[in-house]
């Protein structure tokens, strides 16, 4: 398998669907599946019956997963997608931003 390009905790922008251009952080990469949880986007609704862990139940809206293919990292520049390249700086491989060439904080 390719090397990860995106991680936990990066920034990154949705590139297709209802959150289209939606700005978020990553929760959780799931690379067997192919999919992404992005904090406060793709957000699913559930109705939950009260239990003893909740007697108030409710409604819980959480982030559901989303394809890695429509997320792209956020260029530290800009704000803007941007591919990522893997480069080696001071002896290390580091991930870079293709727009702007700064490196990604991972």
């Amino acid at each position: 398998m390719a090397s990860a390009k995106i991680k936990k905790g990066d920034n990154v922008v949705v590139l297709s669907g209802k959150d289209k251009g939606a700005v978020g952080t990553v929760l959780q990469v799931m690379p067997k599946d192919g999919k992404v949880l992005v904090d406060g986007v793709n957000i699913a609704t559930r109705h939950r019956k009260p239990t003893q862990a909740n007697p108030q139940g409710g409604i819980d809206r959480r982030p559901a997963p989303m394809a890695i293919a429509k997320i792209a990292v956020a260029d530290p520049k800009d704000g803007k997608p941007t591919r990522v390249r893997f480069e080696e700086r001071d002896g290390s491989k580091v991930r870079v931003a293709a727009r702007s060439g700064e490196t990604i904080d991972g």
